[in-house]
Formats: structure tokens, C-alpha cells, sequence
């Protein structure tokens, strides 16, 4: 599949595994931001078709890169990631204009589906 996909997370573990299951559904195109400032710098060069994104992160938190990146580009197509507990957060992004947001840990398969229901779009 010829998708782009930013993965932005601040663990490295959690890139690493939102990573292995996108290619394991056939995305390969996958570019990585560790924080919400990197993933804005990466959205504007890479330009890339989907955004999956922490909530909470050091410098520049989720949200924040969500707005900015709402804001430059109406059009762009982002999922939250969150960890149980953050709801009111997840509202947040919803009404700033994230199309769909992922409980962690999550299951590859609802993460893959929720991939797929966006480029179906």
C-alpha cells in the first residue's frame, strides 16, 4: 500500500510496535516523530496521508500538535492514541478534529480496522 503513515509517540516501544502492526497489514511507508513539535515538523515535510498520534507527550503534548496541525491543514487525517483514564482528553481531540482514537495497549486488529475505515473514507 502506498499510504504515508506518521507515527507519533514518545516511547520508543510504542512507535516500534504501532510500526510492526501497520506493516503487518501492509503499510510500509511509516515516518516516526517522538513528540507533538517533531510531528508537526514531519507533518509539513512528509506530508503524509494518516497521523496516528499520542495524547500525552513531553514539549509539545498530542492535542497541541493536533490543533496546529488542524489549524495549517483542515483536511488532514489523525487518530489519538490514549491511555485508559484520559476520555476528557480524547473528547478534546474528537471536537479539535481527530477522526478516530485508539485505547493503549491496544489490539493490532482494531488499530488495522480503524486504519483501513479512514482511507476507505
Amino acid at each position: 500500500m502506498d499510504k504515508k503513515i506518521l507515527v507519533v509517540d514518545d516511547a520508543a516501544f510504542m512507535r516500534k510496535l504501532i510500526r510492526e502492526t501497520l506493516i503487518s497489514g501492509g503499510y510500509t511507508d511509516i515516518v516516526e516523530a517522538a513528540d507533538g513539535a517533531e510531528a508537526c515538523e514531519k507533518y509539513y515535510a512528509d506530508r503524509p496521508d494518516l497521523v496516528i498520534m499520542d495524547i500525552t507527550m513531553p514539549n509539545v503534548s498530542g492535542i497541541e500538535a493536533l490543533h496546529d496541525i488542524k489549524e495549517k491543514d483542515a483536511d488532514a487525517k489523525v487518530i489519538m492514541c490514549s491511555a485508559m483514564g484520559q476520555e476528557s482528553m480524547v473528547v478534546e481531540a474528537i471536537k479539535i478534529g481527530a477522526l478516530d482514537f485508539i485505547v493503549k495497549p491496544f489490539k493490532p486488529d482494531l488499530l488495522l480496522s480503524a486504519v483501513e475505515k479512514i482511507f476507505e473514507e
